[in-house]
């Protein structure tokens, strides 16, 4: 650098007086100024760098270093009466610069060429018989995108060739990252993929809400493509993005919202410490309000079930991620009065979340009596013993199926949410309920029936092709019911802001293409029909509960609606005319039992929105 600084200085006049006078400086000096600089580019760190990763931080090393360097050097020639022209210094600067910083990111130039060469002989060679690899296409073109493509360019392993990026900043198209062509927006995706015979997009956009997401995939499903995403940068452990991240869309990234976040305070304020009681605790709700509870390190952890497999799964579950927490499995019949109060005397819950229930609606049609005798006797036994054995606070779980039912099951669930608010007007017990759609994958639900029917290679059966439901997650119920239970202060039915209805049409589509098959060309769709009870549209309030918000963003919350005089006069009777009333209907047949739910609940009507002729007493 400085040789070649000389040179430029006096214009490559070797034989001028004033170039040898500097030259026999700088020769005189040129162990120490080596020495000098050597040791401020240790100090820098561009010794230890991995120059095969270089990017600005290590650029920005190189041009420190050079200026670090310089001004010892000129300090040193300052101190010792020495003078080497201050142009020629400058020069040196920027050749310092420029052969520090080539010498080393040369090595990643040619390691990237490497692998470049590397990839065209793999193509060359896939042309010979071995599979062509997969031509990639990407769906955003910022930092997380830019990984990715780097990382497939850089290893041919992979089998992942990027063809080109969507992006929707109208500034980036016609640009590139990382060498690759923005070619427009995600209205173009079809036509990229038939353009450059995309096998698979890559959707790498971790900062994106649920709604993009779900907007994005609606665009991907059109086309035949294998979609992956990269997860959100809260899921990415180590927070770095690389291919390996990456995983298949799934159904949750579909619901169009993000997922519901519970204020972990107000839980643990209401949860730590406490004896907790589970009823349903094997089922898909229940179980997973187990899961969730034990974070909260309750002192005692009740988990009741009439079926004995699932608890016993569960348990061995619990105590194995916690075992310093005492949970108890108690086998029992919400149903079983005499039961219930052996188990409230025994342990003495603080808090009880009842999920205890029938829910399956074609099954309750065709066996009301028992819908009954669950879904309302069991109820009001575990509401009554919350009552008399002075539960702080009580939550049951309910379901959007209560408003305006057209089924048992949903009448049943709404004379069960009657009990909940009459009981709360004259307990010190905080009772309240939540409300909310389907649970994506619980059992019985439409997503494991429609996998199942996959993997038996069809036809996906769909009940009506308008039908739309309201869904959630599992965690996301869990997590809702138990933040309910924070915010209660007696009578009230919470309701989540679940997002948009969803078409249940859309959804048969979205999960036969995301297990990676064509919608009626391998898996066929098959319209059944709506069966009996079953509403086109679910309703997640009544027009006489009005709404208002809560502290959480997410939750809203219905007025308490007084029962109706039937149920009034029912419970004005005492607590056992209820039981008695039912045993007597149960007697009879499922059509009188029918009959004395529609004068329960008025609203309740047949599957095509009429009322059943209500039978006379």
């Amino acid at each position: 650098a400085y040789l070649i600084a000389l040179l430029l200085r006096f214009e490559f006049n070797v034989a001028s007086e004033q170039f040898n006078y500097y030259l026999s400086i700088y020769m005189d000096n040129a162990l120490m100024i080596t020495l000098f600089k050597v040791i401020v580019f240790a100090i820098f760190g561009l010794y230890n760098s991995l120059w095969k990763y270089a990017g600005t931080e290590e650029i920005t090393k190189v041009i420190l270093s050079a200026f670090g360097a310089f001004a010892v050097v000129f300090l040193y020639l300052s101190h010792t009466g020495q003078v080497i022209p201050s142009g020629v210094q400058g020069v040196c600067i920027t050749l310092d610069i420029i052969f520090i910083g080539g010498i080393r990111l040369s090595y990643r130039s040619f390691r990237n060429f490497h692998y470049t060469h590397n990839f065209r002989i793999l193509t060359v060679l896939n042309a010979k018989g071995m599979s062509d690899p997969k031509k990639v296409l990407i769906i955003g073109a910022g930092s997380a995108a830019a990984s990715i493509i780097k990382e497939i360019r850089e290893n041919p392993r992979t089998g992942k060739a990027v063809v080109a990026v969507i992006d929707d900043d109208l500034s980036k198209i016609g640009t590139r990252i990382v060498g690759k062509k923005i070619i427009g927006n995600r209205s173009v995706i079809g036509k990229a993929v038939k353009k450059y015979g995309v096998d698979e997009i890559i959707i790498a956009i971790p900062t994106a809400k649920k709604k993009e997401i779900q907007s994005i995939v609606n665009e991907c499903n059109k086309t035949n493509c294998k979609v992956q995403i990269l997860p959100a940068f809260i899921e990415l452990i180590d927070g770095r993005v690389s291919v390996s991240k990456l995983r298949d869309v799934e159904i949750e990234d579909l619901l169009g919202r993000d997922p519901v976040s519970a204020n972990l305070k107000e839980i643990s304020g209401y949860i730590d410490g406490k004896i907790v009681m589970i009823t349903g605790g094997g089922g898909s709700i229940g179980s997973e309000l187990c899961r969730q509870i034990a974070k909260y390190k309750p002192r005692k952890l009740i988990a009741l079930d009439i079926y004995e497999n699932t608890l016993y799964e569960l348990v061995n579950e619990i105590k194995t991620l916690y075992p310093d927490l005492a949970v108890e499995p108690v086998i029992a019949s919400v149903r079983d009065r005499n039961r219930l109060e052996e188990v409230f005397g025994r342990y003495k819950p603080h808090v009880v979340f009842h999920a205890a229930a029938h829910k399956h609606v074609p099954l309750m049609e065709a066996n009301p009596r028992e819908a009954i005798w669950n879904n309302i006797i069991g109820t009001k036994n575990v509401i009554d013993l919350s009552h008399d054995h002075v539960v702080e606070k009580f939550v049951l779980i309910s379901t959007d199926k209560a408003v305006n039912p057209t089924n048992v099951m949903g009448a049943t669930k709404r004379v069960a949410e009657m009990l909940m608010q009459e009981k709360s007007y004259k307990s010190i017990t905080s009772f309240s309920a939540v409300r909310f759609g389907n649970v994506l994958g619980s059992n019985g639900s439409v997503l494991p029936l429609f996998r199942q029917q996959i993997a038996m290679g069809g036809p996906v059966t769909v009940t009506h092709e308008d039908v739309t439901r309201y869904f959630m997650t599992i965690p996301e119920a869990a997590q809702l019911v138990i933040q309910a239970g924070a915010m209660a202060d007696g009578g009230e039915i919470f309701i989540l802001d679940m997002g948009d209805a969803i078409k249940i049409m859309d959804l048969a589509l979205n999960v036969i293409r995301l297990s990676g098959y064509i919608p009626y060309a391998d898996i066929d769709i098959v319209i059944t029909g709506l069966r009996p009870g079953e509403k086109l549209y679910e309703e997640l309030l009544m027009d006489e509960e009005g709404i208002k918000m809560t502290s959480h963003n997410n939750i809203y919350v219905g007025q308490p609606v007084p029962p109706t005089p039937v149920l009034a006069d029912i419970l004005q009777q005492g607590d056992q005319s209820l039981a008695d009333t039912v045993g007597q209907i149960c007697r009879g047949t499922d059509q009188e039992a029918i009959g004395w739910l529609h004068r329960l609940v008025p609203n309740y009507t047949n599957g095509n929105g009429h009322k059943q002729d209500v039978l006379e007493e």
